[in-house]
């Protein structure tokens, strides 16, 4: 059970939502989804979800093409978009027996009283919709995604408006339901990406910039090292250009190799050309939000 996205283009008038992307979600895990605002991620989890179609591409859930069979496809997909739409009318209990109709669900009863109980409703069981606060709106919105044991779980932004007792408890369901399950989600909150997600694909601009796992993104590579490098005058980029640089300003400069001596390689050059060393020190860990704002051009991810 995974979640294959192949070329998928999306285009409205002029304008690229989504730019041949191609990623992959594999069952047994939580792919985080990331990206600013209006980068594809809604865009792209519609179309998987089939909602929305493609100019171009396709999606495939379970070896299931969107394109070819976008019923089955949302047979076997929970999803939870972005904006949660409920039927504010419906009592609690009376929507979610509607969702679990529509999806054939076999003893829908007793499935519905399991949901409420999984996702912690029972304070407010008995309420109308319409009468529930936002966090308990968007708890009955996942109960709905969840309610005909779907393989698949696309989650936009799934702890929106929830307390902070309340977002654990989240975190601790999508969890549990991912040991057996494909679940792709979208967050904002770097913070919980981190915590939850064994894989991240971020997208900016419609295209993808980062596909890896959260401690590849944070550490890179593990044979590969980093330094920084600072001097007492400016300093000649080019010297290093056999490596990976990036140049923090006109003295200091961070380099980058998959190289067991990368240190004792930098002193040589260093010698060689008789610069001004300062200071070498080996590059320290970047949190996720600096992986994300170093790569989307962002002054922060929002949060």
């Amino acid at each position: 059970m995974s979640l294959e996205v192949s070329g998928l283009t999306k285009i409205f008038g002029q304008q690229y939502a989504v730019d041949d992307i191609t990623f992959t979600a594999p069952k047994g895990r939580i792919t985080g989804f990331l990206g600013p605002n209006g980068a594809g991620k809604s865009t792209t989890m519609k179309i998987a979800t089939g909602y929305s179609s493609a100019n171009s591409g396709d999606v495939l859930l379970d070896g299931i093409s969107v394109k070819g069979d976008p019923l089955s496809v949302k047979m076997i997909t929970g999803y939870l978009p972005e904006h949660n739409p409920l039927y504010l009318d419906m009592y609690v209990r009376e929507f979610l027996r509607f969702i679990g109709r529509a999806y054939g669900v076999k003893n829908l009863k007793s499935r519905v009283e399991e949901m409420i109980e999984l996702i912690g409703l029972n304070p407010e069981r008995n309420k109308k919709i319409g009468q529930l606060s936002k966090g308990y709106r968007q708890r009955v919105g996942l109960a709905q995604a969840m309610i005909h044991d779907p393989s698949i779980f696309i989650l936009d932004e799934p702890t929106t408006g929830l307390d902070p007792n309340q977002i654990v408890e989240i975190r601790r369901i999508i969890k549990e339901v991912s040991h057996e399950k494909t679940v792709i989600l979208s967050s904002h909150i770097m913070q919980e990406v981190e915590a939850i997600c064994d894989k991240v694909v971020i997208i900016n601009q419609g295209k993808i910039v980062a596909d890896d796992t959260v401690d590849v993104l944070k550490h890179g590579k593990k044979d590969k090292e980093s330094f920084i490098l600072s001097f007492d005058l400016d300093v000649d980029a080019s010297l290093f250009e056999n490596f990976d640089c990036e140049l923090k300003s006109s003295q200091e400069l961070q380099i980058s190799a998959e190289s067991k001596n990368l240190r004792a390689e930098l002193l040589r050059i260093i010698a060689e050309n008789d610069l001004p060393l300062s200071s070498i020190t080996k590059a320290d860990e970047q949190s996720l939000e600096e992986v994300f704002r170093n790569l989307t051009g962002k002054e922060g991810a929002k949060s």
